[in-house]
Formats: structure tokens, sequence, C-alpha cells
């Protein structure tokens, strides 16, 4: 948390005016790590409405028919992309998945985006379509060379598939891309308005 977070706090009368936010050692040395560039941030979208999934018939590309952003979740994707700006954190490309909840956490989170159908939801996909994907998005990675950090936007379920690891919404685990294009977990960043 940064000085234009603590300001806020400030504001709202959350934070005592004597006190100094504290970053915890973990999460200083993932944010100087990150400063240096080539890793990734592996952001499950912000908090959304109540439910899993999505409701019955619902449709890529129109937001109306799926689960999206509550209002504590926008504030949540604007609030990490304020940290990583106060961090000086260089940002590369920023995928996402096509699902309304992931492009929205991006866009207000680093104010752009790249739609990639590979960081789609895998909830209640097959194991063989699951497994391409999975596949596919190691092969891209492998392959990757970009100045900054990578952001995948992305799901629960797929954050477990790529690095074991259960999130909660808005919660960032940062990786490095190891061999064949496999993520390994450095460690988690939680970031809230």
């Amino acid at each position: 948390m940064q000085r234009r977070h603590v300001l806020l706090m400030l504001a709202a009368g959350t934070v005592p005016a004597f006190a100094a936010p504290a970053i915890p050692a973990d999460e200083a040395e993932l944010w100087q790590r990150l400063r240096g560039g080539g890793l990734v941030l592996l952001v499950r979208h912000a908090a959304t409405d109540p439910g899993i999934g999505d409701p019955p018939g619902f449709r890529l590309g129109q937001c109306a028919t799926q689960r999206n952003l509550s209002e504590a979740g926008r504030l949540d994707a604007r609030a990490l992309g304020a940290a990583v700006q106060d961090q000086g954190v260089p940002i590369g490309a920023v995928w996402s998945s096509r699902w309304c909840r992931c492009l929205d956490t991006a866009r207000l989170a680093f104010g752009r985006v790249e739609p990639l159908p590979l960081l789609d939801s895998a909830f209640q996909v097959d194991q063989a379509a699951s497994s391409a994907r999975l596949a596919g998005l190691r092969t891209r990675l492998a392959g990757l060379r970009t100045a900054g950090n990578l952001v995948m936007v992305t799901h629960d379920v797929n954050i477990r598939a790529l690095v074991n690891e259960s999130v909660a919404q808005g919660e960032v685990v940062v990786a490095r891309i190891a061999g064949g294009g496999r993520l390994e977990a450095l460690g988690r960043l939680r970031i809230r308005s």
C-alpha cells in the first residue's frame, strides 16, 4: 500500500493520521523483484457479484449474461493498478480471459488488455480440452520475450492448474517462467482498495 492508498484511507478516516503503512517483508521482496521485470503477475479477477460460475445460457461478449465485477471489485482492480504504478513496476503485455469480469479487471487496473482464449475459464470444461489449453499457454509462455512483466488475468481454476495454488478474487500470484513455459510461484500480493 503506497502513498495514494494511504491518502485515500486517511480521507475516509480508516487509518489514523500517525500510522505509517508497512509492507510485509515477503511482499516488499516481491515488489522489488517485480521492479526488475521478467516476471508474471497471475491475477484472479477482482470481486464479483455473489455466485459460482455463470448463469445458464451466458454468452461471451455479452456482459449482461455473465457474473460481473461488484463495486468493491472495480475499486480493488483500480487499487491494483495504482499499487503497481506506485511501486514502479514495469508492465509489458496484459493478457486476459474473455470473460467480462477478467477483461474489466485488466482494463481498470492496467488500462489495456489483449483477450486470450487460452486464459478462458476451464470451469466445467472437459479434461482433454483443459489440458490442451494449458499446453498451448505453456508453449506461448516458453517463447515469450517481453520488456516489463507479463500480466495474466484469469480464473481460480486456471491459476490452480498453472501454479497449484487457490487464490481469492483479486489476489495476485507472482511467478517466474520456468522450463517448458511452466510457472513457478514466488509469492502472493493481496491488494485492496
